[in-house]
Order: C-alpha cells, then structure tokens, then sequence
C-alpha cells in the first residue's frame, strides 16, 4: 500500500483561514527588506501567505494584513501583481 502524503496546511493571513498551500500565494519580504510575490514557495526571506480571491486581497488592502504579517509597508506594485496573478489563475 502506497504512504499517503501528507498535505502541507499554510493560514491566510487575512481571513486566518487554513488552506492547502498550493491553494495561496506567498508574499515574501527578503533578507534586503523588499516585498515580492514568490510563486516557487521557496525564497529566503519572512513569508505570508494569502488566499487567491480578490475579495481577500482588497480586505488585506483595507486591513494592512500583509504589512502587518511582514513587518512593513507593502508597495503597490505587489498588489498590482498579486491581482493579475488572481485574474489569470
């Protein structure tokens, strides 16, 4: 009988909601203080993780949930790519 895998479980930061983590997206501040939006799940840096709807993503805008998380400000451009990311997945 094969292992059965397990699942890894990550919260959205806005909704503190558990989801799969295939099922967000993580935002990452790196070791140089800047925000980006990491699609691999893998770079160095403080990560957040939001869900992939855009109803989440303009309370983390209302709410400051993702600065809050991360410790900073979060410029424009990663909610602007977080949005298009939303839009074509």
């Amino acid at each position: 009988m094969p292992a059965v895998r397990k699942i890894p479980m990550r919260k959205c930061v806005v909704t503190q909601d558990r989801f799969p983590k295939k099922e967000l997206i993580r935002v990452v501040r790196t070791p140089e203080n800047t925000v980006c939006v990491d699609l691999s799940g893998k770079k160095n840096g403080h990560g957040a993780y939001i869900q992939k709807s855009l109803e989440t993503l303009s309370k983390a805008r209302k709410s400051k949930a993702l600065a809050r998380a991360l410790e900073c400000e979060i410029p424009e451009e990663v909610y602007e790519e977080l949005e298009r990311l939303i839009h074509a997945g």
